[in-house]
């Protein structure tokens, strides 16, 4: 446990009752990300009288101990609970690791991000066992399979619109769905009558499973914000459906001149919204019916689990299981890895950045260069990862796509689609100006979103203190 940081203040620490006595206590955020960036996600609040960690991330980019947050500001043993808001790497994929060090703090989650974050976790040792062997990093795995079976049993689930206490910290907590992905929750922390809301990453807008974010709107003290399409301006006239039919579009020309469709994707999120996009198509009569979609690996894993809670939460087709219910469904089978496309097929395949080692990058060094073929990029793609270098190539450049084999000539077609699971830097401003808190807390985003959200928000705001935090520093939040 933290101790009481003061008893007595000229104005900033907030004022708290304990023990039957009123006392001055200094509440405290602290990001444990080694960068100000996406990435390691982790943020620490300090009450003065314990320590609750918010997600638990892993750098994609970075290897081995520095793929995971600054741990050594903490003392092993010192944080009381930690409180997820969703499943992807890069929040929850250091969580055993923080979980070992903490060993009586229980992890909260949505029940959907509990099975997404099981499966993930178990794939992640897997994906680290091979890099070891492959890249001879001796540190792999970070946490072992046997591990994490046990720390499971910590995982402790909430759903949204149920208030709980948070373990023995004294602070009520109440996650509000986020509209990012299945299971994706913000949460609101109350601190001894301290409101402090905490966004996770978040969607205002419906997608084609979720349904965009339900977050309160009564005023909030501290707000940590999510940043991560702040430098980007929407394109005018932009619509999602005018985005689905475009896709069908290029779906349509490509199995007329007999090639195949590549669409990158995630596997937690971005392949099922893509897979009910495809139906709905289908449905809808904008893509052939008998077009067989591919899918493999952990993205089904992760399909199963959405057709799993399909009749809970809030979502779009409730009730409806994707790998039941949808026509042209190929899965690959247990082991099986697939390294080259057929013609006439859709293959929805990991990752969407297509990184070293993952089947769509195995399938692209004998796909880009065939100019019958569609590549549809759906999501993110990081400027150095192989999704971004073929963004940044021209028609018939080589790329390299991995450093085991040469550069494969881009010779197909490049489509790029927003169909992005976060929000608008605009809808980010509108819902700050909604809560009106005192304090903004800038995160998960790389520099020119956090100062172009910071300028922008210290103009709408100007009564509120706009701050972008950095690596280890400890902010007041009183």
């Amino acid at each position: 446990m933290g101790g009481i940081k003061g008893l007595i203040s000229n104005g900033s620490p907030h004022c708290g009752a304990w023990s039957g006595q009123l006392i001055m206590r200094e509440i405290t955020f602290q990001s444990l990300t080694r960068r100000s960036e996406i990435g390691a996600n982790c943020y620490v609040l300090d009450t003065g009288m314990a320590r609750i960690a918010l997600d638990s991330g892993m750098h994609p980019k970075e290897k081995a101990f520095d793929a995971i947050p600054d741990f050594s500001l903490l003392e092993d043993g010192d944080l009381d609970a930690i409180v997820v808001s969703h499943s992807h790497l890069d929040h929850v994929g250091s969580l055993p690791v923080m979980m070992r060090r903490h060993q009586k703090a229980p992890a909260y989650m949505s029940p959907v991000t509990c099975d997404f974050a099981d499966a993930l976790l178990h794939n992640s040792v897997n994906v680290m066992s091979s890099q070891r062997e492959q890249d001879g990093i001796k540190e792999y795995p970070l946490f072992t399979h046997r591990e994490l079976d046990g720390l499971t049993r910590r995982f402790l689930t909430r759903r949204p619109g149920q208030p709980f206490d948070i373990a023995d910290t004294g602070v009520k907590a109440e996650f509000f769905d986020a509209g990012h992905l299945p299971g994706s929750v913000g949460m609101m922390l109350d601190i001894d009558g301290l409101k402090v809301f905490y966004t996770g990453d978040v969607h205002f807008e419906d997608q084609t499973v979720s349904r965009g974010a339900e977050f309160p709107t009564e005023h909030a003290d501290v707000l940590i914000m999510e940043c991560t399409r702040g430098a980007v301006e929407r394109a005018p006239g932009y619509s999602r459906q005018a985005e689905s039919d475009r896709l069908a579009d290029v779906i349509t020309r490509t199995m007329a001149r007999g090639g195949s469709v590549l669409i990158p994707v995630f596997a937690i999120g971005k392949t099922q919204e893509i897979l009910m996009m495809l139906h709905e198509l289908k449905g809808q009569g904008k893509v052939k019916a008998d077009i067989p979609v591919h899918i493999g690996g952990l993205s089904s894993k992760m399909t199963q689990i959405v057709d799993k809670h399909s009749n809970e939460g809030r979502r779009h087709h409730p009730g409806f299981r994707l790998l039941e219910s949808m026509t042209g469904i190929v899965k690959s089978k247990k082991g099986e890895r697939v390294t080259r496309c057929q013609a006439g097929r859709i293959y929805a395949v990991s990752s969407g950045m297509m990184s070293e080692y993952t089947v769509s990058n195995d399938l692209a060094h004998h796909f880009i260069n065939q100019p019958k073929n569609s590549l549809c990029f759906v999501g993110y793609a990081d400027p150095d990862s192989p999704a971004g270098a073929i963004l940044a190539s021209l028609p018939g450049a080589p790329v390299k796509l991995s450093n085991a084999h040469p550069p494969v000539e881009l010779n197909c077609e490049v489509a790029r689609f927003d169909f992005s699971g976060h929000a608008p830097r605009h809808d980010l401003v509108e819902y700050a100006r909604k809560l009106n808190p005192r304090k903004i807390l800038l995160v998960h985003g790389d520099g020119p979103a956090l100062d172009w959200m910071a300028a922008t928000l210290s103009l709408a705001l100007p009564e509120c203190e706009v701050i972008i935090p950095l690596p280890g520093e400890k902010i007041n939040l009183g």
